[in-house]
C-alpha cells in the first residue's frame, strides 16, 4: 500500500504562481507513473501532467505552456510548478500514482485563482 499527501494549494491572484507537492510514503516501487490532475465543480476531473520515473512527461491542455511537472524519485515526490494562473485553473488538484496496476490517490488542494 502506497499513501500520498499533496501540499502547497491557497489562494492566488490571476498572473500568480503556486507549487503543489505530492510526497508519496509506503510501498513505493522504482517503476512508477505520478500525475496531477484537477475537478472544478459540476466538471469531471481531468489530467492536468504525468511524469514517469524514467523522466517522461505528459501534459494536457489546461497547462500547456504553464505548468510545469517534476519529481524526486529519492524524495519519492511530485511537484507541480504553475505560472501565470488564471480563475479557470480554480479546482482541487489531487495527486495520482499508478504502480504495479494499482492507483493512488491524495486527498486533494484546494487552489483558488482570484480575477
Amino acid at each position: 500500500q502506497a499513501q500520498l499527501v499533496e501540499s502547497g494549494g491557497g489562494l492566488v491572484q490571476a498572473g500568480g504562481s503556486l507549487r503543489l507537492s505530492c510526497a508519496a510514503s509506503g510501498s513505493i516501487f522504482s517503476v512508477n507513473v505520478m500525475a496531477w490532475y484537477r475537478q472544478s465543480p459540476g466538471k469531471q476531473r481531468e489530467l492536468v501532467a504525468a511524469m514517469r520515473s524514467s523522466g517522461s512527461t505528459r501534459y494536457e491542455n489546461p497547462g500547456k505552456g504553464r505548468f510545469t511537472i517534476s519529481r524526486d524519485n529519492a524524495k519519492n515526490t511530485v511537484y507541480l510548478q504553475m505560472n501565470s494562473l488564471k480563475p479557470e485553473d480554480t479546482a482541487v488538484y489531487y495527486c495520482n500514482m499508478f504502480q504495479a496496476d494499482t492507483t493512488y490517490w491524495g486527498q486533494g488542494t484546494q487552489v483558488t485563482v482570484s480575477s
